[in-house]
This record gives C-alpha cells, structure tokens and sequence, in this order.
C-alpha cells in the first residue's frame, strides 16, 4: 500500500484557504512570522500546570483502498483534569492582541484537527479546542475557547481528508506513469569521454544520500550528465522531486531544454519553471491586493480548482502555459507557479527559492520538514556571494528618520518606536570613524521588537498610499534584521559603516554562509554542486556545506586542447601602482595583436569601468578605425544588452571588439558559439576591490589559520578570470585564443587555480604575441581541412 505523509498544517492551508491576495494585510500577518518565538512557547507551557503536556506528538492514519494518508504534527498543549480534555495551539503574533478579535480559521483549523485525533485515540465524547495567541514583545496573552463534539469533529475532519483525497490520487495514478516512462528512459546521445563516469557519480551521490562536487569543464554536457541519473534515481525511488537550481536565465533555459529533450525520448515528467513575480506579473505595478488587481481579488477561493485542472489535464507548465491558466481561472500566476510547483515533478528556480530564509518555499522546506529532494545546483560557484547576501541583514540609519518624519502626523506612538530605534544607532554612528565592529546589537534587538509592533498595528489600518509603502518597506527590513539575529553565531560578523554618500549602516553580516545552506540541504536527500569554474574545489567546499567528506569530481573535457591557445602576458599589469598612460597603451597593443590576425568576434575583459575607458581611448588611437568597437556602459538595460550581443551574430568586414568588465552582464551566462566569438583578453586578475567588507573577510579568515587574502580576494577574482575566459570555448566546434594580461598570472599562487585544460599555456611579450598567435590560426587552417572528413557526433550541453 501507498503511504502519503503530511503535516497538519499543511494539510489545512492547502484545504481551508480562501479569500484574497492582500499584502495590505498579509506582511504583518505571515504566517511565518508567528511560529517565531519558542522560548516563549515554553514559558507558556510551564505556566500551566502540572496536568498540562507540551509538545505532544499525534498521527492519524486514514486508508483508501490503494493507498493510506498518515497526518502529523504536534499539539502544542493537552491539559487534561477534572473539568475535560483541552487541546491548546499556541501563536506568537507582533501585533498588539487588541486586533486579534477571533482566531485565524487555518490556525483554528490546525488545533481542531489534533483535538480529532487525541479525542479518536482515547474515546471522547467532547473536547475543548484553545487558541492561545501571545504577543511576542509585551508576553501579553488572548485565549479563545471552543467546546467541540466529538462526532462534529469527526464530521469535519472526514471532509477535510475527503478533499485532499482526489489530490493523493492524482499523485499516485501520474507517480505510476512517472516511473514506467523512466524505466525505459535511455541516454539521449552516445557518451562523450567521461561523461558516462560523471552520470555514474551523480546517481552513487544520491544512492548514498552524499553531496557532490563537480568541476565540469565546458563542453562537457553537465546538464544532461546530471539531470539524466537524478531523474533515473527518482524512476527507482532514490528522489521524489528534482530542483534545478541556477542564477541565471540562460542556464534554467538549458535545463528546460534538457528536460523536453528527454520528453521526446519518452520520458513524462511534469516540470515547471519559477519565473519572479515582477516578471510574471500581468499589471503594471505589483500590488497584490483586490482593489488594484482583480487577479487578487477571490484567488483563494479559486486557485486549487485551476491547479488541480492544469496538473490533471496538462504536461505544459512553461511561463506561457501558467499565464494562460491565470487568464482563465483569474488567478495570480505568480502564486498560481508556486501552488503548481507542488505537484510536479521537478523545480526549476532560482536559488532563492530553495536557501533565502525570506523567500524560500515554505511549501517544501518549512520546519520539520524533511523529504526525498534532490537539489542539482548549476554553476554553484555563484552560491558563495548569493548564499553570504541571503543571510545577511542591513539597517539604515537615514530610513527611520526618514519614516518617522512620514508619520509623524498619522502615529506619534509609532514615530516615538522609530526615534528610540535612530537615537540609538546615532550613538554607533558617533563611536564609528568610518567602520567599526560589534560585539553584539544587545541594545537594538528590544527597540527593534517593539517597532516591529507598532509597526504592525499601523499597517492594519492604514489606507493606501506613499506613508504605507515607506512604513511597509522598514517593517520588511527590520523584519529581516530580527531574523537573521535569531541566527547569529561564530559565522556572522557585526559591523557599523559610514556609507560614501553619508548615511550610517550596521550589518549583520555572514561571512561563511556554510551552516545556513546546509540546513535548506538538510531538508532534502542529495546536493550537486556543479560548475565550469569551482576551482578551487576545497574553497567552495568549505562555504557550500557543513558535510566533512563530499564526493568530488573532475569531469574529463572533450575539447581539443590545439583548437584553443592560451597566452599568458607578462610585460604587463593591472596594478594599481602600475597604471598610468604607458601601462594602458602596452594593453592597447596586446589587444591589437589579438584582433588583427584573424578577423572576427573577440571580447575584452576589465577589471573597472574607468580602466576600460582609459584603455579604450588608447585601443582608438593605435588601431585608427580598423576594428568595429562596442563598449558595456554602466546600468546597461535588456535591450541594449541584446543589441550588444546581436552585433555578434552579424557578419562584418572587420572585427569586433567588445569591451566588458569582468564579473558583469556579459562575463557569465552568454553562449557565443562557433564563429560568433574567436577570442578573449582578460586584464588583470579580477581582485575585488579592497573595501572594509573585503578587509573583514580577509580577517576573519585569517584569525581561523586559514588564507584570509585568498578567501577574500584571490579565489573570488580567479573564478571572475575563468568565467570571462570560459566565453570563447562553448562546444567542441569552437575554437580561440584566450590572453590573460598581467603578470601575475605567471606566479605560482595563479597558476595553481589553472583548471586542467590550461595545462598548454604558454607566456609571451608584446614583441612575441604576435607571431604566435598568427601561428596558430594558420595551424587551425590545416587542422579544419582534416576535421571536414570527421562528422556525426552528437551536440549537446
């Protein structure tokens, strides 16, 4: 027989929501936000007595035929004495108790459903079912009593299970599809070197219930070589879902590619993409409430009717398809791609919605949750900076005066909360030079809770308009600032700054996010960390995970190493103490060689935008318009980044040159393949700019034994290097030469971070590039005219 798990709340809030979408109400109220405050859930509990038990565990096992439906959770009270049983739910709320004037349905609803199961298991005629919410700052406390008959009860709860019924069918009869399909599923290509050993290594990962991480080169099929095994060991019951996790648009396309390619070889598998609610929104702003969005208004009360139809009827679950489904249900999309996500069979998403503490999808990985996920993280070397921003929390000093002089005439209790809150990071801003660290924010946390509140009650009643969204938009930031508090320990840094254009900032900052990620990887069975440049392995190791021993793996290249050339400048610098009018025309020349002896698409990489410009100037005057030149600017939009990229697809009658900085828009994500780009010159090293977050990294690694310059400066500029460089070989028939300019990349501390395939580099000068790049592409000519006679390899990422 079948088993389904799931909790009793979830099983509520999926069944008994209804209403409107109103984030005039729905901030101050999240859910979330009340199962916040356990200490004080236990100084409840102890205040009641010794005939009251906390934390009490209860299941109910209900069977249907084919399958059985097993509901858990736990009761937060059962007190039981002379007058009856009683069944306590206990919420911590931050809104003053005065507007809590009856208990949320869904909460209510979570106490009935465990009064249903202890009143089954011990044979009551009745039971009292208690609501207790408390404030979470005053420790004031509401009750709300309600005298339940058993037989009523078990009325009611019979068609809540009822209703969930047709669901568990659903997922069992498309789970029987599912798996036959995958069953007879084949590699959809014939191996390439190493790529068979690589799919082999991604399912011994999830067999084993380990984290994996794969240094894949490009070319090498990554996509394929793990989405492949992960959706094998879901066929043999290793996996249940699949995210596919990027942070990128270009990579989730990749891996909706991969999942239709394999569709038309017989697999079925229901996939959806998660497109952010600004993107997919259908109004012109996002203000999800009823009065300025009909989309909002009732979508509860329709949203499981227009899921259940599209996972029954369909196997299109794109951007399209969910926009069409909304059209027809009046629902919105956005919420309409994240309910779907329930019940498919893999994610594709942005990291957020798997490791972000305030976005993640509390559908699968709220607390005590723990399932057979499998989470394929696609150029994992991204995760490090998105995973340290994640959970990390920043106040502003200039917001509260800014919000307190907003309401000053609408709430003076609210404006006083917010000069409690500025007078005292005025006293940090009068003890901090320019940086400085904390030990602790001890004396802002109880001011911070008590405008969370008042906050809260403000929000309840205010009408729309320009003093909410500024109230609206501190209460998401001292909210976050609250919870990461909650989190800090010996991986967090404290730290105030005197921000360049003024303003005072304190920061709560994790510099090694490892815990925090692994406790969202935690919540599922398996982790593979997949990039082109997850060099050095050790490096990302350390900041992606907590487990001791990973699996690692190098994945084997297909390319050619002689259709690529690797030159390695060293009469020249990217130094600070270096640069100057002669430094930049020595990189002017460089650049001149390289497009001057084959005519076509080259990209060039800086480490600024002022060092661009300046080598820029001097590229214009040496090269006298013989080159077409197309320069990134600053805060460059959607369409001007694809007209930058189209020029590349043209075919001129000279060459192109794209002038770039290093780690933006174009140095990561961009497939410029074959004959749409044949070179690349990155300048210098890529070393972040040192600033007092860098220095605080350095730091802190450096008091722990570790390399602090190479964890704050060394690793992160290399793996910049390898991207941008990566832009010129993107499938086995590409072919290029790639110029790194400094002279740092011949010391041993670079040359180390090579990956495998730049084992043939080779150092030149200015007076010698020439030649042997010239010497190169002529070999290249002899070498296609004996390539003509080989065809028929399979092509794929």
């Amino acid at each position: 027989m079948e088993e389904i798990k799931l909790s009793v709340r979830s099983l509520v809030e999926f069944i008994l929501r209804s209403g409107d979408i109103d984030n005039r109400r729905g901030g101050p109220q999240d859910t979330e936000a009340m199962q916040i405050g356990s200490r004080l859930h236990r100084k409840i509990q102890g205040q009641m007595g010794a005939d009251y038990r906390a934390e009490v565990p209860l299941r109910h096992r209900v069977e249907y035929g084919e399958f059985a439906v097993t509901v858990e959770g736990r009761a937060d009270g059962i007190q039981e004495n002379q007058d009856g049983v009683l069944v306590d739910e206990i919420k911590g709320v931050y809104r003053e108790l005065a507007f809590v004037e009856e208990p949320v349905p869904v909460h209510l609803a979570q106490a009935k459903c465990y009064a249903y199961i202890y009143g089954l298991q011990k044979g009551l005629k009745e039971i009292t079912v208690q609501m207790t919410y408390c404030n979470l700052e005053t420790e004031e406390i509401r009750r709300f009593q309600e005298q339940e008959s058993f037989p009523e009860l078990a009325r009611w709860f019979d068609g809540l299970m009822e209703a969930y019924k047709k669901w568990c069918e659903y997922e069992l009869h498309w789970k029987k599809i599912r798996t036959a399909s995958i069953k007879k599923l084949e590699f959809p290509f014939p191996y390439r070197e190493g790529q068979k050993e690589l799919a082999a290594g991604v399912y011994r990962t999830i067999f084993h219930k380990r984290n994996l991480f794969i240094q894949a080169p490009t070319g090498v099929g990554k996509t394929i070589s793990t989405l492949f095994p992960a959706v094998k060991a879901v066929g043999e019951g290793l996996g249940e879902r699949i995210f596919y996790l990027t942070a990128k648009t270009i990579t989730r396309t990749v891996a909706e590619e991969t999942f239709s390619l394999m569709k038309e070889r017989g697999l079925s598998y229901k996939v959806v993409t998660l497109t952010a609610k600004e993107k997919i929104c259908v109004c012109e702003e996002t203000s999800c409430n009823p009065e300025n969005c009909p989309y909002a208004k009732g979508h509860f009360d329709r949203v499981n009717d227009a899921v259940y139809e599209m996972v029954t009827e369909q196997e299109d679950f794109s951007r399209e398809a969910i926009l069409r489904q909304s059209e027809k249900w009046q629902v919105c999309p956005f919420e309409l791609s994240l309910d779907v996500s329930l019940w498919v069979d893999a994610v594709i998403c942005d990291y957020n919605y798997v490791f972000d503490p305030r976005a993640r999808l509390k559908r699968f990985f709220g607390e005590g949750v723990k399932e057979n996920y499998l989470f394929l993280i696609d150029e994992a070397h991204n995760l490090v900076e998105r995973g340290r921003e994640m959970y990390s929390a920043v106040l502003i000093k200039e917001d509260f005066l800014e919000v307190k002089r907003a309401v000053k005439n609408h709430s003076r209790k609210l404006a006083r909360q917010l000069e409690r809150c500025n007078k005292q990071l005025l006293l940090w801003k009068r003890e901090c030079p320019s940086y400085r660290l904390l030990p602790h924010v001890n004396e802002l946390y109880p001011l911070l809770m008590g405008l969370s509140g008042e906050m809260e009650n403000f929000l309840e009643d205010a009408p729309q308009g320009e003093v909410r969204e500024k109230v609206l938009e501190l209460y998401f930031a001292v909210r976050a600032f609250l919870d990461i508090c909650d989190r800090l320990d010996e991986h967090y840094v404290i730290y105030t700054e005197l921000l360049e254009d003024g303003r005072f900032m304190v920061k709560l900052f994790c510099v090694d996010p490892s815990a925090n990620l692994q406790e969202c990887m935690d919540k599922g069975r398996s982790a593979v960390f997949f990039s082109a440049t997850l060099l050095p392995v050790r490096y990302y190791i350390s900041l992606l995970g907590t487990e001791k021993e990973p699996y690692t793996m190098y994945a084997k290249s297909s390319f050619r190493p002689e259709k690529k050339l690797l030159l390695v400048g060293t009469d020249v610098s990217s130094r600070y103490t270096r640069r100057g009018y002669e430094e930049y025309r020595r990189i002017a020349e460089y650049i001149q060689v390289l497009v001057g002896q084959k005519q076509g698409n080259y990209l060039i990489f800086f480490p600024s935008y002022r060092m661009l410009q300046d080598v820029e100037q001097c590229f214009r005057e040496l090269d006298g318009g013989d080159t077409e030149i197309l320069v990134q600017n600053s805060g460059m939009g959607e369409t001007e980044k694809e007209e930058f990229l189209a020029a590349f697809s043209r075919d001129g009658k000279r060459s192109l040159a794209g002038f770039c900085v290093m780690g933006g828009i174009f140095g990561e994500g961009i497939d410029l393949k074959r004959d749409r780009l044949i070179g690349a010159a990155v300048v210098g090293t890529g070393l972040p700019q040192v600033c007092h977050e860098r220095e605080i990294l350095k730091n802190y690694y450096d008091e722990k034994g570790q390399d602090g310059f190479a964890y704050a400066y060394l690793y992160p500029g290399m793996n910049k290097v390898l991207q941008s460089a990566g832009r010129v070989i993107r499938t086995d028939e590409d072919e290029g030469v790639i110029m790194l300019l400094d002279e740092r990349f011949a010391g041993r501390q670079y040359r180390e971070l090579f990956p495998r395939e730049w084992a043939d580099y080779s150092f030149c000068t200015t007076k010698n590039a020439t030649e042997k790049i010239r010497r190169f592409w002529d070999g290249r000519g002899v070498d296609r005219k004996k390539e003509l006679d080989y065809t028929g390899h399979g092509k794929h990422e």
